[in-house]
């Protein structure tokens, strides 16, 4: 494959560091899903193989992330631990990301804005801080962010200090962990270590007896009262994986001064999370912790994503007595410090220098990611942030209405306009027109047709785009005109703009179009000055309105 052995060296310390730093990171992530620890290190190693194979972004690490766990979390605790049919919903979650790829739709889920991607990363972050604080305790919570909530009370009341100070003290090992000693030893499996060490000889829930070995295969299952369950959270998983993966991917294009293919990546995530399914493992997604130590340690290409499944691969076959005597506490320790990385810390610390609105979408969709879901609050924040942004180009469209300059820059059309003896308006459009402006358009034009007038242009020179609601919109400007006896004369439209307009029937019997402004002003004059045509009452002022 072109490409794949250009970097070895780099790409061969890169992943197997990466490896390093993803072994305790899929082992917590995927005891946090209800799963089980074997189940992250399978989808870490089949998502990590297959997307780095695969996939659209050379140097990206993928494998198990705080949302797809988020997701399997809660449909873990609907299933009641039904994991032929979890795995059905990893697998399901695949081939729609396949499908997505193959269909273009990566290029759009780069338009989500900042503000809606920080509500819902930071509510994720929020959410697996609130699973982790009764393990922490010394207790088990019930499933599901609102049932952890809930039961905190509780476990306050009877705290294990052990549990609590040995899960504690992982969290300031992992976040302390000295940089020099980082790049021998990652910071977190060196809290996953020496937390496993102290607590030998302490008395903690530990995660017991682990299958090592080749993992079985799980062939998608059926089952007709849990139909919608399962495919609304494969949907989840591929949405958020996909959203996942492209922001990480973003993260992987500024530090390799690369560019990425969002659509291929989609298939090589995709393809990665069906195999997961295959074979037993949670889903994953772009892991942006993991991408940018593989890069920093000199991987770039798709060898290093590779490498590193094939270190946690090895790792895997020999694991499970070792990994039999990690605490149920430093994992919740390590899972604390995932959560706080994920919480958007450098947005909300300058948010009160942004704008206010967008501080507030983002907290709105903060919200609706911990108390509702997660797919709520994106769907939510994304129409929020379009509807907002709509409104606020049509109020731009819409006051360039009081702009209404005395005289034409143009000498032959200036010339022309004053021939007309101020019983000729021109309403010249600017921009792309659409559903925003159009409920206003044919206000602001009726208020400022003068009396006197007899004529009116609709210049559309500076209209690139138009569509279906503000031909509506004009035509019915042009109905008003023609029912107040005035002359209606249209100028300008490209092509598109044409089409729209004939295709609902805006150009309408009695409205004369013209190639150009200066055309429409001679033929404008022509109409005015007919002999016997009323001169109308009052003296017409010109107006020039640009919307």
């Amino acid at each position: 494959m072109k490409g794949l052995f250009n970097n070895v060296r780099g790409d061969l310390t890169g992943g197997l560091t990466a490896g390093i730093v993803a072994l305790p990171l899929a082992l917590a992530l995927g005891v946090a899903s209800g799963v089980g620890p074997m189940a992250g290190l399978y989808g870490a190693i089949a998502v990590g193989f297959f997307a780095a194979l695969l996939g659209g972004t050379p140097s990206q690490i993928s494998g198990p992330t705080g949302p797809m766990v988020v997701v399997l979390a809660g449909l873990f605790a609907s299933l009641s631990g039904d994991l032929g049919l979890i795995f059905t919903a990893v697998m399901l979650a695949g081939l729609l990301q396949i499908i997505m790829g193959f269909t273009g739709v990566g290029q759009y889920i780069r338009l989500v804005p900042y503000p809606v991607i920080s509500g819902f990363m930071s509510g994720i972050g929020a959410i697996i801080i609130i699973l982790q604080l009764g393990r922490l305790m010394g207790h088990e919570p019930p499933g599901g962010t609102m049932g952890a909530l809930i039961y905190l009370p509780t476990a306050l009341a009877d705290i294990d200090f052990v549990t609590l100070g040995l899960g504690l003290g992982t969290l300031i090992i992992a976040y302390k962990w000295p940089a020099k000693l980082g790049k021998i030893v990652p910071g977190a499996l060196a809290a996953l270590i020496i937390g496993t060490l102290v607590s030998l000889s302490l008395e903690t829930p530990v995660l017991g007896d682990i299958p090592t070995g080749l993992p079985e295969l799980h062939m998608p299952v059926f089952d007709q009262s849990k139909a919608l369950l399962v495919f609304e959270a494969a949907f989840i998983l591929a949405i958020l994986g996909a959203i996942d993966s492209l922001l990480t991917s973003l993260v992987a294009d500024n530090m390799t001064r690369t560019r990425h293919d969002s659509n291929k990546e989609l298939i090589g995530q995709g393809v990665g999370n069906t195999v997961a399914g295959l074979i037993g493992g949670i889903a994953g997604a772009g892991a942006t912790m993991r991408t940018v130590v593989n890069i920093r340690s000199g991987g770039k290409d798709r060898l290093s994503g590779m490498v590193h499944a094939l270190v946690l691969l090895g790792i895997v076959l020999g694991l499970g007595p070792l990994a039999a005597k990690i605490p149920h506490a430093v994992l919740a320790g390590i899972l604390v410090k995932v959560g706080l990385d994920i919480i958007d810390w450098s947005y909300l610390k300058r948010a009160h220098t942004g704008p206010r609105w967008d501080f507030a979408l983002m907290l709105l969709v903060l919200g609706l990611t911990v108390f509702v879901d997660l797919i709520t609050a994106v769907g939510v924040g994304v129409v929020l942030a379009a509807l907002a942004y709509v409104k606020q180009v049509a109020q731009l469209q819409l006051d360039e209405v009081k702009k209404i300059p005395d005289t034409l820059q143009d000498p032959e059309e200036d010339a022309l306009l004053k021939l007309t003896k101020g019983k000729v308006q021109i309403f010249s459009f600017g921009g792309p027109l659409s559903f925003g402006a159009a409920a206003d358009l044919g206000h602001h034009v009726r208020e400022k047709v003068s009396r006197g007038s007899s004529a009116l242009i609709l210049d559309f020179s500076r209209v690139p785009a138009m569509d279906v609601s503000a031909a509506m919109a004009v035509e019915t400007i042009t109905s008003d005109a023609k029912a107040a006896g005035r002359q209606v004369l249209m100028c300008g439209a490209v092509e598109a703009v044409n089409t729209v307009l004939n295709n609902i029937n805006a150009h309408q019997s009695g409205v004369t179009v013209c190639a150009t402004r200066k055309e429409a002003l001679a033929k404008a004059v022509e109409m005015v000055n007919q002999p016997g045509k009323a001169e109308g009452s009052g003296s017409a002022t010109q107006h020039l309105a640009s919307v």
